[in-house]
């Protein structure tokens, strides 16, 4: 059964103060999954932020990710140890592998046997991978078989990653969307303007909606807290056949995310 929250906060490209007010505005207005990442050089601001809220660690669902440095069997277990302590935390909820090991440096088994292991150590209570292909997903399926929890990967009504969602669907792996509102195109775009026009909703709240509603868990970030608390409205947005259908017609394989030198052959 998949535990994973339908709705988090993310917190990609903000560290700092930023990232604290941010993490406890979200709590604050009624968030209880948050996302980081080693990569993102905030885990500490996210651990500064939950200890100050006063929410109970045992009400919260925190996710983080392996960086690509350290997806050896060396190196995996040391790493998450160190941020379980900048998260001021005995465990996370979730951990990922952030990125597949570029040209497989790192054997997946590597890795997924050391996430294994650290879930069987109590340092993990979760795992799953991030920016998986199919052929990887399905490589990563092989050796873990149940235990991959999630792929989270970049969805929007831009990059709507047909085939893999369906491999996904099919594969009965949980899939969380990251970027689902393309860097803030969402909110502008006039055909997601008309349709939140007629529901009395904003053009953020109908793109998360399109992903809630496909299955998806959705991680948005803001720095505002009018916005942390809007797109939360979401979870109360029931788009129609005819609202997905014009959604549907969004995609053109935009895609946002795209490391040169670390990103795969994208399906």
């Amino acid at each position: 059964m998949n535990t994973i929250p339908a709705f988090g906060v993310g917190t990609f490209r903000l560290q700092g103060q930023v990232a604290i007010d941010s993490v406890r505005n979200a709590l604050d207005a009624g968030y209880r999954a948050i996302d980081t990442a080693q990569i993102y050089d905030n885990e500490a601001d996210v651990g500064q932020a939950i200890a100050e809220s006063g929410v109970p660690r045992g009400e919260l669902f925190v996710t983080t990710k392996v960086w690509i440095d350290n997806l050896s069997a060396e190196r995996l277990i040391p790493s998450l140890r160190e941020s379980l302590e900048r998260l001021r935390s005995d465990y996370v909820d979730l951990a990922l592998i952030h990125w597949p090991s570029p040209g497989d440096a790192v054997p997946l088994a590597d890795s997924l046997g050391a996430l294994a292991e650290a879930k069987a150590q109590g340092l993990v209570r979760q795992i799953g991978v991030s920016n998986f292909t199919i052929a990887q997903l399905r490589h990563a399926l092989a050796i873990g078989g149940s235990d991959i929890a999630t792929n989270q990967i970049e969805l929007s009504p831009y990059l709507q990653n047909r085939r893999l969602v369906e491999f996904a669907h099919a594969s009965g792996v949980h899939l969380t969307s990251y970027m689902t509102l393309a860097y803030g195109k969402v909110l502008t775009d006039p055909v997601l303007r008309d349709i939140a026009a007629r529901h009395g909703a904003t053009p953020a709240q109908v793109a998360l909606a399109w992903a809630l509603q496909q299955g998806f868990s959705v991680i948005p970030s803001s720095t505002r807290r009018a916005n942390l608390e809007s797109n939360l409205k979401a979870l109360e947005l029931r788009l129609d056949d005819a609202d997905m259908a014009r959604i549907a017609a969004l995609d053109r394989n935009e895609r946002l995310a795209d490391p040169t030198g670390i990103a795969p052959a994208w399906d």
